[in-house]
């Protein structure tokens, strides 16, 4: 933990002299890349930064791209000083804190997608998401130019999203995924919790301890539509209603019927107006 605090920047000349200043002196730079609102989970990542690399960079940037129009863009949280204040907590060395502009200038034609991992789970549901995201975040490498860069495995699939754009564009850069930070009740974190009124916080756990019955229940090779029908008729018992629950191949993502290597169940469902994700490892 550090007191210090982070230079800021926001443009993209002076960002570029400071990292090569580090890379020149042979310092391992992390990127870890938000949309602010940061919360303990970030704060877990900043921590794995700090392990593993020299000198960390957190970007903070609410890309419009990936949110589709009835989503919650204008409302998104956002609080820069109180996000700068925790980055100086953590021990971030810089802020990468771009405007619109600067990432999406006029003119602007670029967009980068990732056909089938892109395709499935959230995919049908938030069309163009991934496309906006695999784009961003390739802007932002290519930007902070780090050794590695840190993602949550909350958001598995944009994890893999990611891991996939960087090789087929043979950026230079390792993908790392920090394992889900959760409140004692199994919640996964997420800036979007502090949407849930009162009584749809009180049921959220339910989302995590349902991927948790799947997950115990399919590691012997039986079938998982049994369980994945009595997991969604129990979230939806709950109050939760379910865009999907399912197990994936854990590098494809495609659905398997049974597990017979490395899977994943992943759930997406609104609780209220709040969309929730959440996935654990078969």
């Amino acid at each position: 933990m550090s007191d210090s605090v982070p230079q800021r920047f926001s443009d993209r000349a002076a960002l570029h002299r400071c990292v090569a200043g580090w890379r020149a002196a042979g310092e391992r730079v992390v990127l870890v890349p938000t949309m602010g609102a940061l919360h303990a989970g970030h704060l877990a990542l900043l921590a794995e930064a700090r392990r593993i690399g020299r000198r960390v960079v957190a970007s903070i940037f609410v890309n419009p791209t990936q949110f589709g129009p009835n989503e919650d863009f204008a409302r998104y949280p956002r609080d820069l000083e109180a996000d700068l204040a925790l980055l100086a907590e953590a021990g971030a060395d810089a802020a990468w804190t771009p405007d619109v502009e600067t990432m999406y200038p006029p003119g602007f034609a670029t967009r980068i997608e990732v056909a089938g991992l892109s395709e499935g789970l959230c995919g049908p549901f938030r069309p163009g998401h991934f496309a906006g995201v695999a784009t961003v975040v390739t802007k932002l490498l290519n930007q902070v130019r780090p050794d590695v860069a840190l993602f949550g495995e909350k958001d598995f699939q944009q994890l893999r999203v990611i891991q996939q754009a960087v090789a087929d564009l043979d950026l230079p850069v390792e993908i790392r995924g920090v394992p889900t930070l959760r409140d004692p009740d199994g919640l996964a974190l997420s800036s979007r919790n502090r949407y849930l009124t009162p009584e749809e916080r009180a049921a959220a756990p339910k989302l995590h301890a349902v991927l948790a019955d799947i997950a115990l229940a399919s590691r012997n090779g039986t079938g998982v539509a049994g369980r994945i029908a009595a997991g969604r008729a129990a979230l939806e018992a709950a109050g939760f209603r379910v865009q999907y629950l399912t197990v994936c191949d854990a590098r494809t993502l495609a659905p398997v019927e049974r597990v017979e290597g490395p899977a994943r169940v992943l759930a997406a469902a609104y609780l209220g107006r709040t969309r929730l994700i959440d996935n654990l490892p078969v």
